[in-house]
C-alpha cells in the first residue's frame, strides 16, 4: 500500500507527540525535548510542545523561513477598486515585514558569535563557535510565535540551525549546551549498529525486525547496568587524573565491554578432529532430512489418482 508523503510526515509527527505526552505523563524525568529537522520543521509540533509548557530545541533546515521583527497577520479586505474574484481567505502578513532564511543570518551583522565551551571529551575540550537571537515564526494559519534562533558552527564548516521556545534570558552557553545533548542519544544508536548488531538485520518482515531490536535493547541495558556498577566499583582516581594532565578519564567503552565478556565468557576453540566431526555431524544430518523429504514426495504421488 502506498501512504502518501504527507500523510506519512503527519503521522510521524503525531507519533512523535503521543511518546512525549506519554513520558511526561509517567512522569518520566527530562528536561528538554531535542529533535532533528524532520520534526523541528513542523511548526504545529513546536506550538504543541510549546502549549503544554515542554521546552524544546528542535533542528531546522537551512532554508526555514523566519522574521527579524514581528510580523502582524491577517486577512487583508477585498480591495476596493477591481473588485473581481473571489475576496482573500488566508492569512497574509500586513505590515510589510519580510522572511528570510535562516541560512543568509550567519553574516547578519546583528549575531554575536562566541566560542562555547560545553565539556572535556578524549580528543580535547569540546567547544563550538556559536550565535542566537529572537526571532518570529509563522505557521500556514498564521499564527505567529517568537522563538530562538540558535546557529552553531560545526567542524566542517557548515552550520547547524535550531529553534527552541526557551525564556529570553537564556543563556548563549545553556543552549548550545541543550543542542549537544543529543549526541548521547545518537551514540547510543551508533554503538548498537556498529557493536552490537542492529545494522545486520536481513529479514523482512515485521515481527523479525521487532524480535531484533528487542535482543539489541537487552544487550544496550545490560551494557549500561555494567557501565554504572564499573563506576561504582571502580571509581575514578583524582591523583591519575591530575598525573595525566586530563579533566576527566575516559568512561567505559561498548568495546571495553566486549572485551571483559570473551575474557569472562570464552568460547570453546575446536581441534582440527573436532571440527571435523562436526562437519560430519551436519552434512550426516541434511542427508537424513533430504531421506525424509523424499518419503514425503513418495507418500504423496501414491495418494494420488
Amino acid at each position: 500500500m502506498h501512504i502518501p508523503q504527507e500523510r506519512t510526515f503527519t503521522t510521524k509527527i503525531e507519533i512523535g507527540l503521543e511518546m512525549i505526552r506519554r513520558a511526561k505523563t509517567n512522569k518520566i524525568p527530562f528536561q528538554i525535548v531535542g529533535c532533528d529537522t524532520l520534526y523541528g520543521r513542523s511548526a504545529p509540533f513546536r506550538a504543541a510542545l510549546d502549549a503544554e509548557k515542554i521546552l524544546y530545541l528542535a533542528e531546522i533546515p537551512a532554508n526555514t523561513l523566519v522574521y527579524l521583527e514581528k510580523p502582524e497577520t491577517g486577512v487583508p479586505e477585498k480591495p476596493q477598486k477591481r473588485g473581481r474574484g473571489r475576496p482573500p481567505t488566508r492569512p497574509q502578513v500586513l505590515n510589510g515585514v519580510q522572511p528570510v532564511k535562516v541560512q543568509k543570518l550567519i553574516h547578519h551583522p546583528d549575531l554575536d558569535w562566541r566560542e562555547v565551551e560545553l565539556r572535556p571529551a578524549e580528543r580535547g575540550t569540546l567547544s563550538y563557535w556559536c550565535a542566537a537571537r529572537r526571532v518570529w515564526t509563522m505557521d500556514d494559519e498564521g499564527r505567529v510565535r517568537e522563538e530562538w534562533l540558535f546557529i552553531r558552527r560545526e567542524e566542517d564548516g557548515d552550520h547547524s540551525y535550531s529553534l527552541s521556545n526557551a525564556p529570553r534570558d537564556t543563556s548563549l552557553k545553556t543552549l548550545a549546551q541543550w543542542r549537544s545533548m543529543r549526541y548521547f542519544a545518537e551514540r547510543i544508536f551508533q554503538d548498537a549498529k556498529s557493536e552490537l548488531g542492529w545494522d545486520e538485520l536481513i529479514a523482512r518482515k515485521y515481527r523479525a525486525w521487532m524480535h531484533h531490536s528487542a535482543l539489541d535493547a537487552i544487550a544496550l541495558w545490560f551494557i549500561g547496568e555494567t557501565k554504572l556498577d564499573w563506576a561504582q566499583k571502580y571509581p575514578r582516581d583524582p591523583e591519575l587524573t591530575r598525573r595525566l594532565e586530563v579533566e576527566a578519564l575516559p568512561n567505559l567503552s561498548v568495546a571495553n565491554v566486549r572485551e571483559m565478556m570473551r575474557a569472562a565468557l570464552p568460547l570453546n576453540q575446536l581441534s582440527h578432529e573436532d571440527a571435523v566431526r562436526l562437519v560430519v555431524r551436519h552434512l550426516y544430518n541434511r542427508s537424513r532430512s533430504t531421506r525424509s523429504r523424499l518419503k514425503a514426495q513418495r507418500r504423496k504421488r501414491r495418494k494420488q489418482p
